[in-house]
C-alpha cells in the first residue's frame, strides 16, 4: 500500500471517482470531479484519507450511516450521497448516454426522472442474528461487515417505523448466526417480508415465528425461502387502478413514482394500439395498465407471478381481454410469424436484456415498440439490432429509482 496525493478527473460507472495515475486510472470512491485528495492505494483502488480541496458540488450526506462528511461511508446501501443534485442527475443521464454511444446511437436522451428519498417501497436488507441482537442493514461495500442500521433516507417513512418489528420476525426466523436476506415490499393492506438464504424451519421455530407475527399489527405476509409461513392478509399492489397479489418473493418496481413514470411513458406510446404484447411481463405492471387501451398478450417465464396477472385482469371490470402465456423469452422468443398481430411490443427484461427476442422483433411489422430497461448496456445493444432491422428512436428517458447509487433505469420508445 503507498500514499498519494490525486485530482479526481471525472466519475466512474460505478459512482466512483477516477484519477489517472502514472500507471493507469486510479478509482476513490466518495470523490468527485476536480477534487483534490490524499489517497491509500492498493494497485488501482485509492480509499481516501483527507480531501485538500472539496468539489463545489460535496454536500453533506443525508444519513450517519454514510459516513462522515460523506467520505468511506461504511454503509454499502447508497454510494453517491455526497454528491449534490446536479452533478448526481447529470451523471445518471451521462450514465445512459455513454452506453447509446458505445453502440454508435445519438439520440436526444431526456432529462432524468428524479428520485426522491422517502420512495424507496422495497428494500432488501442483510440480516444475522448473534448473541446479544438481530442486526439488519446493508454490508459495507467490498465486505461481509453488516452496518446495523437505525435510519434509512431512501426508504418509506413508516416501512423504517416497522424496523423493531421486522428485526423481531427476522429473530424469530434466524436459525444460526449465519447472515441472511430480508426483502421488505410496502403494501396497501401491509408489510409483505420475504426471508431468503436460510436453512430449512423446525416445527418449533414455524411455530414461534408464526406467534411473532400474529402478535403484530400491518404485517400481510412472511415467507421463507419462497415458501409461505404466514399469510394473515393478503399482500395487494394498485398497478393503475387494478389490484394485484404479488407472489412471495416477486419482482416489484422499488418506487411507486418510478413505476408510474415508467408506466406513463409506455401507455402514451401505445396510445390506441388495438393489440399489444407485453414480454417479460412479471406480475403485470404494464399489462393490466394496457389492457385500458387494448387487448394484450403477456408473456412471462414464471408461473406465480403469471397467475397473479391473470387472477387480477379476471376480477377486474373496465378492461380489455387479456391473455398469458408462460414462455421462457430466452430460449423461445416469440417469433416473427407470431408478432405480425401485435400494434404494440413493450418489453421489460432482467440485466441481461432481450437480445434474441430484439432480433426477431427487428424483422416484424410491429409499428411501436417501448423498451424498458435497468441496464443501458444490454438495453443500447437491443436498441442497435432494433434500428438495423428498420426502426427509429422517438425518446429515451432515464429515470432514477435507486436513489444516491449508480443504477438507473431507462425507457426507450421506437417506430418502425
Amino acid at each position: 500500500m503507498s500514499t498519494e496525493t490525486v485530482t479526481i478527473q471525472k466519475l466512474g460507472a460505478q459512482g466512483d471517482g477516477i484519477a489517472n495515475g502514472t500507471d493507469g486510472p486510479v478509482y476513490v470512491p466518495f470523490t468527485l470531479p476536480g477534487e483534490t485528495v490524499a489517497i491509500a492505494r492498493v494497485k488501482s483502488q485509492g480509499t481516501v484519507m483527507s480531501i485538500t480541496t472539496p468539489s463545489p458540488d460535496r454536500q453533506e450526506p443525508h444519513c450517519r450511516h454514510f459516513g462522515p462528511d460523506g467520505v468511506n461511508g461504511t454503509c454499502g446501501g447508497c454510494t453517491l450521497q455526497h454528491a449534490g443534485d446536479a452533478i448526481y442527475r447529470g451523471f445518471k443521464r451521462q450514465l445512459v448516454i455513454d452506453a447509446l454511444k458505445s453502440k454508435g446511437l445519438t439520440p436526444e436522451v431526456g432529462e432524468l426522472v428524479v428520485a426522491h428519498p422517502g420512495e424507496r417501497r422495497r428494500v432488501t436488507f442483510a440480516a444475522r442474528k448473534t448473541e446479544k441482537e438481530m442486526l439488519i442493514g446493508f454490508n459495507q461495500a467490498e465486505s461481509h461487515h453488516l452496518v446495523n442500521i437505525e435510519e434509512c433516507p431512501i426508504s418509506s417513512a413508516s416501512l423504517i417505523a416497522r424496523l423493531p418489528a421486522i428485526k423481531a420476525i427476522g429473530a424469530a426466523l434466524a436459525v444460526n448466526a449465519e447472515a441472511f436476506r430480508i426483502t421488505v415490499l410496502e403494501t396497501a393492506t401491509g408489510l409483505d417480508i420475504a426471508a431468503d438464504g436460510l436453512k430449512k424451519l423446525s416445527d418449533q421455530q414455524r411455530r414461534k415465528a408464526t406467534e411473532t407475527v400474529l402478535s403484530m399489527r400491518g404485517i400481510a405476509r412472511v415467507s421463507v425461502n419462497g415458501e409461505i409461513l404466514i399469510e394473515p392478509v393478503k399482500p395487494m399492489l394498485d398497478f393503475g387502478g387494478v389490484q394485484v397479489s404479488p407472489p412471495a418473493g416477486s419482482f416489484t418496481q422499488a418506487t411507486k413514482p418510478a413505476e408510474e413514470a415508467m408506466a406513463e411513458l409506455v401507455l402514451a406510446h401505445a396510445g390506441k394500439s388495438k393489440r399489444i404484447a407485453d414480454l417479460f411481463a412479471g406480475t403485470g405492471t404494464f399489462s393490466l395498465r394496457l389492457a385500458r387501451i387494448g387487448r394484450v398478450h403477456a408473456v412471462e417465464s414464471e408461473d406465480k407471478p403469471l397467475a397473479a396477472l391473470d387472477h387480477a385482469a379476471r376480477n377486474t371490470q373496465g378492461t380489455k381481454p387479456v391473455s398469458v402465456e408462460r414462455r421462457d423469452l430466452f430460449r423461445r422468443p416469440l417469433m416473427t410469424s407470431e408478432l405480425k398481430v401485435y400494434d404494440a411490443v413493450v418489453f421489460d427484461p432482467p440485466r441481461a436484456g432481450a437480445e434474441f427476442q430484439c432480433k426477431e422483433l427487428a424483422r416484424s411489422t410491429v409499428k411501436k415498440i417501448a423498451a424498458v430497461s435497468c441496464n443501458p448496456l444490454t438495453l443500447a445493444r437491443d436498441l442497435a439490432i432494433l434500428i438495423e432491422g428498420g426502426y427509429r428512436i422517438t425518446s429515451v428517458t432515464p429515470i432514477d429509482q435507486f436513489l444516491w447509487t449508480s443504477h438507473v433505469e431507462v425507457v426507450a420508445t421506437l417506430e418502425k
